[in-house]
């Protein structure tokens, strides 16, 4: 049908999905939801509006729509053993944005992890609405170990006593430690909201603590490790319900995305079963492996490793950029993403690092043999820089490894 009506964007879509099979995504915020997700997504639920809350519409005919929706807050309270849920939110921005709504006012002191450090643009970045309708100062990590100094992070909370602090992060290897956070948070009598977008799935399996017991907030999107569609969510306690809900609809949304939230359903079912858990070691499983083969080939690791999906690589003593290995390694079909990395120099269009993810890789059914065959290629094009015939060559050898595994089940 769509070929017909639009051929330009049906040869459009087709291209998009030959790319897909025939790449390498290390791309860590990025993965394939299973076809059951595409099948609820591209539903005739896209048609109807529903603005408001289950049995609370403003829109008649919403019998079938509450029950969907019901079945995905049910199944997400569930999965994370939370009191309340919200799946509405059309992105982690967004339920982050709700969250700072229902307690905050403008001008009140966030304090969050610094996007040079491995933080998001919604933990108080200037030119994001986090850092231009609140007054937003920033922890980082210890210049030595890389790592979160929970110590340094209360001097600094004491020192500027933030009305709402947010931890996680969108480029950090390492374990969070929620508890230490809520503990901080409780000296300087300020909320906690825990943002586990990039986590969420690791922390669904049980392979990363949650932060449910600890945090009065949890945001978070499904499209990552959790491995649903494009969306966010936010967990709460019951006493903040009213406030999030309303800061969701009416405000900062308005009608839900309901096919959305149909496929939100199903991946939350998905992420209950004994396949998923399975499926969350191997990422960490597959990220270490990629971790190991790298620093042994003479990379060195921010941290000098990794405990869940990602690594962040430092480049300088490679005498190149990120956004120079990002282009290599995408001309070869290997796609990643340059980052800054911990006090870096360069800007973050240059960056000084590249952040690799696991979850994608994995979900396609690749394990050490094939990581094995990719930080070799990474490896291997890195040192080869611009000959376009020899990478030529190499992304022959990615294409023929790529189109072996499929992209969704």
């Amino acid at each position: 049908m769509l070929e017909k009506v639009d051929p330009v964007l049906s040869r459009l879509i087709k291209k998009e999905m030959q790319r897909e099979k025939e790449t390498i995504n290390l791309i860590a915020s990025e993965n394939y939801c299973s076809r059951a997700v595409l099948s609820a997504v591209g539903s005739i639920l896209t048609d109807k509006y529903a603005e408001g809350y289950p049995y609370k519409r403003y829109y008649d005919g919403c019998e079938n729509i509450d029950r969907i929706e019901s079945l995905a807050i049910e199944r997400l309270t569930k999965l994370f053993m939370c009191e309340h849920a919200n799946v509405q939110p059309h992105a982690g921005s967004q339920a982050n944005m709700a969250v700072y709504m229902a307690v905050l006012k403008p001008g009140d002191v966030v304090l969050g992890m610094d996007l040079a450090a491995g933080g998001h643009l919604t933990h108080g970045t200037r030119v994001n609405f986090s850092g231009t309708i609140f007054k937003s100062f920033y922890y980082g990590v210890d210049r030595q170990t890389e790592r979160l100094n929970y110590d340094e992070i209360l001097r600094i909370a004491e020192k500027v006593k933030p009305r709402l602090i947010i931890c996680g992060a969108s480029a950090y290897p390492r374990i969070i430690d929620f508890e230490k956070f809520s503990e901080i948070a409780r000296r300087v009598g300020a909320y906690l909201c825990a943002d586990i977008a990039h986590i969420a799935g690791l922390v669904a399996a049980g392979l990363h603590p949650s932060p449910v017991e600890f945090a009065e907030f949890v945001t978070g999107t499904t499209h990552k490790t959790l491995r649903g569609p494009r969306g966010g969510f936010i967990l709460c306690r019951k006493n903040f319900a009213q406030l999030v809900d309303r800061a969701i609809f009416p405000g900062i949304q308005g009608g839900p995305l309901m096919h959305v939230i149909a496929g939100k359903a199903v991946a939350f079912k998905e992420a209950m079963s004994k396949k998923f858990h399975l499926y969350q070691k191997n990422v960490v499983e597959n990220c270490r492996f990629m971790a190991k083969g790298l620093i042994e080939r003479g990379y060195r690791l921010v941290t000098g490793g990794t405990d869940n999906h990602l690594i962040l690589v430092d480049l300088r003593n490679r005498n190149m950029t990120g956004d120079m290995a990002q282009r290599i390694l995408g001309s070869i079909g290997i796609t990643v993403n340059r980052n800054a990395i911990p006090f870096d120099t360069l800007p973050p269009n240059i960056a000084g690092g590249i952040r690799i993810g696991t979850a994608a890789i994995t979900t396609r059914g690749m394990r050490k043999p094939e990581v094995e065959k990719i930080f070799d290629f990474i490896d291997e094009a890195l040192k080869i820089g611009d000959n376009p015939f020899k990478l030529k060559l190499l992304r022959k050898k990615i294409k023929n490894l790529a189109s072996q595994f499929p992209v969704h089940e």
